[in-house]
C-alpha cells in the first residue's frame, strides 16, 4: 500500500499524470531529491501511475487490476533496484535491462526504479546507458538520486528531470501539525535529520529529545567553557548528531549575536567549517577521540569570544 502523497511532491505527480493521459510519458525520468523529502514515495507513486490503466489527474486510480497488483506488491512488470552494499553492481543492471526487454505481462508499461542511482559503479552505469539510448516501447526507467552531481553526464542527459520544490520550514511545520501535536517548532534540526520524513520519525522515536538535550548541553558548555557529564554521555553515543547540533549552535551565534566583531565572525565561521569537515571524516573514521575533540572545540569557541 502506498503512503499518502506529500504535498510538495503532488505537483510533479499531477504533471506526469497529464503526460501519461496524453501519451507523452518519457522513457526515463530522473529525480534529484533526497529520500528524507519523500523521494522514494514519489517514485512509487509515479510507477503506479505509469502502470495504471485508468490514470486520473492526481495519479493512479487505485482500483484497476494493475493498481491492485502494485498495491499487493506483486506486479509482474514492476522492478526495483537498491544498492548491494555500497554499490549498485553491473549484474544488477544487466539483469534489469534483460527483464525490460521481455513482453509486459499486463500488456502495458514495464517500469523500473533505481534508488540512489549515484551508487552505480562505472560498469553498471555503462550497462544502463545502452537501455537509455535504445529503450523499448512502453518502458519507463525511474532514477532517484541523493547526489545528482555524482551521476555521469551521459546518464543525466538521457533522462527528463522531475522537478520538486523542497518545502520551506513553514510548509514542513504545517505538514507535521496535520499528523501530530507539536509543543514547539522542531524544524531547527532539519539539516541534521535530513528532511521532513526523517524529522517526523525523530519526533516519534526519541531522537528529537536527544537533539534537544545536545543543544542545551552545547549552549551550557559554550557558556561555562567545559563539557558536563550529561553531555559527555550523549556525545559518546551520538557523535555525528553532537557535531551537527554544535554546528547549528555556532551558526545561530553568528546570525543572532550582533555584538561580534569582524575578527570574531571570521573565526567562528572557520570553526563552523572545521565542524563540517570533521563531520564528514567521522563517516569513515568512527574511532576518533570524540570527547577530546569536542572539548577542544569548546575551548576554541571561548577563546574567540574572549578576543
Amino acid at each position: 500500500m502506498l503512503t499518502p502523497m506529500l504535498p510538495w511532491c503532488q505537483p510533479a505527480l499531477v504533471s506526469l499524470s497529464a503526460a501519461k493521459q496524453q501519451g507523452k510519458l518519457p522513457h526515463a525520468l530522473l529525480l534529484g531529491l533526497d529520500a528524507g523529502f519523500g523521494a522514494e514515495e514519489l517514485m512509487r507513486h509515479i510507477a503506479q501511475m505509469a502502470l495504471c490503466t485508468n490514470v486520473q489527474a492526481s495519479g493512479a486510480c487505485g482500483q484497476c487490476k494493475s493498481c491492485q497488483l502494485q498495491q499487493a506488491g506483486n506486479h509482474p512488470d514492476f522492478y526495483e533496484i537498491y544498492a548491494d552494499g555500497n554499490q549498485i553492481k553491473v549484474d544488477q543492471i544487466r539483469g534489469l535491462c534483460q527483464s525490460l526487454t521481455q513482453t509486459a505481462q499486463q500488456a502495458g508499461f514495464r517500469v523500473a526504479i533505481i534508488f540512489a542511482c549515484e551508487r552505480m559503479n562505472t560498469a553498471a552505469a555503462n550497462a544502463l546507458l545502452k537501455t537509455l539510448e535504445e529503450p523499448g516501447a512502453q518502458t519507463l526507467l525511474l532514477l532517484q538520486t541523493n547526489r545528482i552531481g555524482q551521476l555521469l553526464p551521459t546518464i543525466r542527459s538521457r533522462c527528463q528531470r522531475v522537478l520538486v520544490q523542497e518545502p520551506n520550514r513553514q510548509q514542513v511545520r504545517d505538514w507535521l501539525s496535520e499528523n501530530m501535536t507539536l509543543d514547539s517548532d522542531p524544524c531547527w534540526c532539519l539539516p541534521i535529520v535530513g528532511g521532513p520524513l526523517a524529522l517526523a520519525q525523530a519526533l516519534t522515536d526519541g531522537r528529537y529529545q536527544q537533539l534537544l538535550s545536545l543543544r542545551q548541553g552545547w549552549q551550557q558548555a559554550l557558556s561555562h567553557g567545559h563539557i558536563n557529564a550529561t553531555l559527555q554521555g550523549i556525545i559518546d553515543k551520538h557523535m555525528l548528531d553532537a557535531i551537527g547540533v554544535f554546528y547549528l549552535v555556532i551558526r545561530q551565534s553568528l546570525l543572532k549575536n550582533q555584538q561580534l566583531t569582524l575578527v570574531q565572525r571570521a573565526a567562528l565561521a572557520e570553526l563552523a567549517g572545521r565542524l563540517m569537515r570533521i563531520n564528514q571524516q567521522l563517516l569513515s573514521m568512527p574511532t576518533i577521540n570524540s570527547l577530546a575533540l569536542c572539548q577542544d572545540f569548546v575551548l576554541e569557541y571561548k577563546k574567540v569570544m574572549d578576543y
